[in-house]
């Protein structure tokens, strides 16, 4: 089991390195917004939450990677990015726009929310059909 889940941590993070360079600054801006900057705030819920909610995601991505290859599932594992958005937004009156903390917690939701609707997509078009993975040579 312990092999697999490795195969399937490799597989994955080969998949996110052989993605379209166009891909990679959006990438690179989700991986920041939610494993590192929490990391700069991590005596605050909000930012334990995200990088919790980070790393299950991660979690997940390894799991459906193992059972379906890099293909479109993957975006089934943000769905946790919903309850995620909710909590964060309700909480948005408690932290002024004009902090660094502010602008984080602001930015997790606008990223995360595209990210879903991306997301969304690729899932829909894996049921639809389109099960091959998405990168090439893995």
């Amino acid at each position: 089991m312990i092999r697999v889940f490795f195969k399937a941590f490799v597989k994955y993070h080969r998949g996110l390195a052989k993605m379209p360079l166009a891909w990679k600054p959006w990438l690179i801006s989700l991986l920041a917004a939610n494993m590192i900057a929490p990391l700069f705030w991590f005596d605050r819920l909000e930012a334990q939450v995200v990088f919790g909610v980070a790393l299950l995601n991660a979690t997940t991505f390894v799991i459906l990677t193992a059972t379906s290859g890099f293909s479109r599932l993957l975006g089934l594992a943000h769905i946790y990015w919903i309850p995620l958005i909710y909590f964060l937004w309700m909480r948005l009156d408690l932290f002024p726009s004009d902090t660094a903390y502010g602008f984080w917690i602001r930015a997790v939701i606008v990223l995360d929310a595209g990210s879903v609707v991306l997301d969304a997509a690729n899932v829909f078009r894996y049921f639809r059909g389109e099960r091959e993975e998405m990168v090439k040579g893995l």
